[in-house]
This record gives structure tokens, C-alpha cells and sequence, in this order.
């Protein structure tokens, strides 16, 4: 079995932002060789999550929308009184989603849906630069 590491950077606007990283991601998987196996998708950090959606104009406004019911900015987080830097929601939320993602390798190509995309969403109220950490193993 083979074993292909690689970090991807990517820098955000803040606060609601989802980016597409399916293109960059399917390149380094063609890049890597492999066939048929697995591609790990991490992002380092705990207020930014990966996950897939239909990446189109009305899901990238319902989403954050739908965070905002959930876990709301305006309430109480203990966080915010240790630290004092406002972004105790941007963990809950991140971790709600959650920091990764297995997507299957077939034929070369990741094994998305056709509507299908993987995004980074961030969650933290200011600009970040990430590190999207890609683990690919298989043959």
C-alpha cells in the first residue's frame, strides 16, 4: 500500500465563509497515483470544519444561516470569558461539523456525487490561513 501526505493552504475572509477545495483536492489525488483506495481530508484547527455540500449560491447563504439557529452568536460561552476573544461559538460550530472527512478513491478520481463538493468552512471571526492536511492511501 501506498502512502501520499500533503498540505494544502488556503486563506479565508472570516467568519461564514465555505470554499471550494474539490479541484485542488482531485489533483493532488491524480497527482498521487493511486487508483483505488481512500483520501483523508483534516483541517488543522478548531474553528473550521470540513465537510461536502452542494456548492451553489443558496446553500452557501442557507448554511452559515442554519449554523446561526443552531448555535447562535448572541448567546453566553464560557469560552469567550476565559479566553475574552469572542469566537466560543466558532468552536462549537466547528466541532459540530467536525475537522474531517474519508472520501473513496476510484479509478484515480474521488468518489464524490455529481452535485457533489467537499468545502472548508470557517468559522472564526476573523481572516485565517489554514493548512488542509490530505492523507491518501491505497494502491
Amino acid at each position: 500500500m501506498k502512502v501520499v501526505s500533503k498540505i494544502i493552504k488556503v486563506s479565508s475572509k472570516g467568519e461564514d465563509v465555505i470554499i471550494d477545495i474539490t479541484e485542488e483536492l482531485s489533483n493532488v489525488v491524480k497527482e498521487s497515483n493511486i487508483e483505488n483506495g481512500t483520501v483523508t481530508v483534516f483541517i488543522s484547527g478548531s474553528t473550521a470544519a470540513i465537510t461536502t455540500i452542494e456548492y451553489e449560491p443558496g446553500l452557501i447563504h442557507d448554511f452559515p444561516e442554519m449554523l446561526s439557529r443552531i448555535v447562535p452568536k448572541n448567546i453566553e460561552y464560557k469560552h469567550d470569558n476565559t479566553w475574552h476573544d469572542g469566537n466560543g461559538h466558532s468552536h462549537v460550530r466547528a466541532s459540530l461539523i467536525g475537522p474531517s472527512l474519508t472520501v473513496p478513491v476510484i479509478y484515480g478520481k474521488l468518489a464524490l456525487g455529481t452535485w457533489q463538493q467537499i468545502v472548508l468552512l470557517e468559522m472564526d471571526t476573523r481572516p485565517r490561513n489554514r493548512n488542509v492536511i490530505l492523507q491518501i492511501m491505497g494502491e
